[in-house]
Parts: structure tokens; sequence; C-alpha cells
């Protein structure tokens, strides 16, 4: 249920987009769900993720760079900024404190080697980068119509067989905690 709560955005402009075929419409759609979004997270929770910070902050200035000017390329922009700012962080957490970023999210339900977890680390850089990259190409190399589809279908499928092959990369190497 969670996963669908952090893609409703996504599908909010998605569906403005196909149902009106502008990508700046979508955009201006785009803004307030996810201003609504996070406003809905902080009212229930009295906290928000990192990520949603992020999110809101450049779907706001690029989003609104987009509607603003009338250029759909800024919106584009924003998954492959995601995605490297996420690689910056999950690289940069090798070098900061005794744990990465994936140990400290999962190490109080998982007990792996180091080696594992900066194995796991590296691959999620790795994945950031790869998404990221991709994004540029589909945007830029294709119309407007394969990007919003890629943007749903495309960066959710490459999320969810990185996340099936981490699975099967952990299986061997999983002992649960008591």
């Amino acid at each position: 249920m969670k996963i669908l709560f952090d893609f409703l955005p996504i599908i909010v402009f998605f569906t403005a987009y196909k149902m009106t075929g502008d990508i700046i419409t979508a955009t201006a759609v785009l803004i307030p769900a996810t201003l609504i979004q996070v406003g809905y997270t902080w009212f229930k929770h009295k906290t928000i993720e990192k990520m949603h910070i992020i999110s809101l902050a450049l779907v706001v200035l690029l989003g609104g760079t987009t509607v603003l000017l009338g250029d759909g390329d800024f919106i584009k922009w924003k998954p492959t900024i995601v995605n490297g700012l996420f690689a910056i962080a999950f690289l940069g957490s090798q070098f900061i404190g005794d744990k990465n970023i994936i140990q400290r999210m999962m190490g109080d339900k998982l007990e792996l080697p180091f080696k594992v977890w900066r194995s796991l680390n590296l691959a999620w850089v790795c994945f950031f980068i790869v998404s990221g990259a991709t994004n540029l190409y589909v945007a830029f190399s294709y119309s407007e119509d394969v990007w919003v589809n890629f943007k749903l279908f495309g960066l959710l499928g490459m999320t969810v067989v990185f996340i099936l092959l981490q699975g099967i990369y952990l299986s061997s190497h999983i002992q649960n905690k008591e």
C-alpha cells in the first residue's frame, strides 16, 4: 500500500497527461498532487521521509519552471536528479559512520557480513545511476508520450526487477535475527 501512495503523484501525472495529451497540464496537476501527498503524510505521521521532501522540492522547482515557461524538458530531468542525489547519498554513506545506508535501513531485520552490506549498497548506487541515465536517454531520444509511459511503467518496472534480483542475491546470505 505504501508503494502505491509513494507513486500516487506519478499516477496522477500519468492520468492527467493521458487525458489531455499535454505535459504542461499534467505537470500543473502534479504539483498540487505532490503537495497533498506530503501534507497528508505530515498530518498523519508528523514526519516526512527525505525522499518525499526531495521529490516535492524538485516537483515545485522543475514543475513550476515547466509550467511557467511552457517547456516540458524541465520536468523530464526530475527522475534523473532524484536518482543522482540518491546515488551520491548511498555512495557517500560508504565513508560516513560504520554502516552504509542500506545497513542502516535494514540492519535491524537482517544479519549480513560487511562485504554483503557493501555490495548491496553499491548495487543501489549503480541502479540509481542506470535509472537516471536511462530516464535521460528515453526523455530526449523518444517522443514525449513514450517518456510519460516510461516514467510510470519503465522506472517502476526497473525498480521491481532490481528488487527481485536483490532478493535472489540476499537469499543466499540472509540470517534472520531472532
